[in-house]
């Protein structure tokens, strides 16, 4: 049974610990959520292309709600106070 978490901040860190996630523990931590002020549109592109890292191999696409990595979805906030995230 994988471990679910939430990344709270989806800047460079955070996209680099999702892509690490994906990369050696996709059946162990599934990322359940991300909280972020920019919305998932805009995140969802910054994780599949990074001028550093290179384009992510998965399948990235996004509606307002959510980013969908390889079809999982992965819910998107923008809450200031992480403690209130349903």
């Amino acid at each position: 049974m994988a471990v679910k978490v939430g990344i709270n901040g989806f800047g460079r860190i955070g996209r680099l610990v999702l892509r690490a996630i994906l990369a050696k523990y996709p059946n162990d931590i599934e990322v359940v959520a991300i909280n972020d002020i920019v919305d998932a549109r805009t995140n969802a592109h910054l994780l599949k292309y990074d001028t550093n890292y290179r384009t992510l191999p998965n399948d990235v696409k996004a509606d307002d709600e959510n980013i969908y990595v390889d079809g999982k979805a992965i819910r998107s906030f923008a809450i200031k106070d992480p403690a209130t995230i349903p």
